[in-house]
């Protein structure tokens, strides 16, 4: 029997699952599992590599004493977010993509290349916290000045283990900085940004071998393996772990992603109007939209209901016969202090009870989903029948039925760990 390890790293969580085919079937074991998630420092947000490096080790050692021998191991992360460093040392701190640090930035970089011509060579839709504009500030603070590489975070994390540095294609392409026609970084965009083309390296593609763990490593964890670059990307995953080969899909976590694999970059007029992204897949383009996720119930059940279940909020809401809806991708809905003020703001009618909130939440998520799906539509031409859901927003079988009730589809729920499988898939290929 042959295993393999896939490390899996949300924003809020990671976790250790090992896998393995067995009369035809994957079958999957969690060993390790640990929280995530951002910190205060000197008033940014930013995240503790050290902390999520050591988890990342410990997580492997525990797979070892289970599974004396692994095959190979891969780690797939959230995007956009990366490691500057200089030679072995890395320049500190490694910043949150929910930090506010880009609002002067979005403004200079566009003002260098403006954003239709961005999203004509990259495809890639607009976040405030796209890559391009963390290190455009980077750039404008002297944070460049010495760096000699930056790493995406599973790069990152991959190098630690391994002593080699590469830069992996599908979490590369949410830099805003790949041309997505040729499929490599775009060095004329580049220049024109002013970024160092030094930090720049060759991109390599899902299933490349990266090499064995270094012998510290090793010793450590007990136990030694290669590394193998997944989809890094953790929706490029999610997306690799769906069984299908056509229909829409919608990777439901703290944001969703609603998209489909397409054979080719879709960089329309159309397609940047609604806003939708073209991000590398395992041998396809990910043509999707980043819209509001579970955020939204998970701010107002901690605010509203810290002591209930996610299935005690579900019901609450399936109690309410509260009716009115909001855009629950407006701004106001990003990073309020108060999740219930900004549902106030946004409703004519003031809620009466909490259960009023979460219904209204639910309701307004699946309605955005229509909406994204009417787009995504209009962009390629096509009618999907069947729309796939997969990460934790799956589990929720209420936002499920009113999913497949508003958009008039068909809806699969997937297991939640379908990141792990996509991961495990793409280092079963080798």
């Amino acid at each position: 029997m042959k295993y393999y390890l896939a490390i899996d790293i949300g924003a809020s969580s990671g976790r250790h699952i090992v896998g393995w085919k067995e009369n035809g079937a994957l079958h999957t074991e969690e060993v390790y599992r640990f929280p995530n998630g951002v910190k205060e420092e000197t008033g940014h947000l930013v995240w503790d590599i050290a902390a999520l490096f050591g988890h990342v080790k410990a997580g492997i050692k525990a797979a070892f004493r289970k599974y004396p021998r692994i095959e190979s191991l891969a780690v797939d992360t959230w995007a956009v977010d990366y490691v500057l460093m200089r030679g072995g040392e890395e320049i500190l701190p490694c910043y949150a993509y929910r930090d506010a640090r880009t609002e002067d930035a979005v403004g200079a970089v566009h003002a260098k290349v403006p954003f239709s011509k961005l999203y004509e060579r990259t495809g890639i839709q607009f976040q405030p916290f796209n890559t391009v504009y963390q290190l455009s500030e980077d750039l404008s603070r002297g944070r460049l000045e010495n760096a000699t590489d930056f790493l995406m975070i599973p790069e990152y994390l991959t190098y630690k283990l391994t002593g080699v540095k590469m830069h992996e294609y599908t979490n590369a392409t949410t830099t805003g900085l790949v041309d997505a026609e040729g499929g490599g970084y775009d060095r004329e965009l580049i220049s024109a940004l002013g970024l160092p083309a030094r930090l720049f390296g060759e991109l390599s593609r899902p299933g490349t071998k990266v090499g064995a763990l270094l012998p510290e490593v090793a010793a450590e964890v007990g136990g030694n393996t290669e590394a193998v670059l997944c989809a890094s990307h953790d929706t490029a995953s999610a997306v690799e772990g769906i069984p299908m080969s056509e229909g829409a899909y919608l990777s439901s976590g703290t944001w969703s992603l609603l998209g489909t694999k397409s054979e080719r970059a879709i960089c329309s007029d159309m397609a940047r109007t609604y806003n939708f992204s073209n991000e590398g897949g395992a041998g396809y383009t990910r043509f999707q939209k980043n819209i509001m996720g579970m955020w939204v119930i998970n701010r107002l059940k901690a605010e509203l209901a810290p002591e209930k279940s996610f299935d005690d909020v579900m019901r609450m809401g399936q109690e309410s016969s509260f009716d009115e809806l909001v855009d629950v991708n407006a701004p106001c809905f990003l990073a309020p202090v108060s999740m219930k003020a900004a549902f106030d703001g946004a409703l004519s009618e003031k809620p009466g009870s909490p259960d009023d909130y979460f219904r209204c939440a639910h309701r307004s998520l699946a309605m955005s989903y229509r909406s994204a799906l009417k787009e995504l539509s209009e962009c390629t031409g096509k009618t999907f029948g069947t729309l796939y859901i997969v990460g934790g927003g799956a589990r929720n079988k209420w936002l499920n039925e009113l999913t497949q009730q508003f958009c008039n589809i068909r809806v699969v729920a997937l297991p939640i760990e379908a990141t792990a499988l996509g991961n495990l898939r793409v280092q079963m290929r080798n």
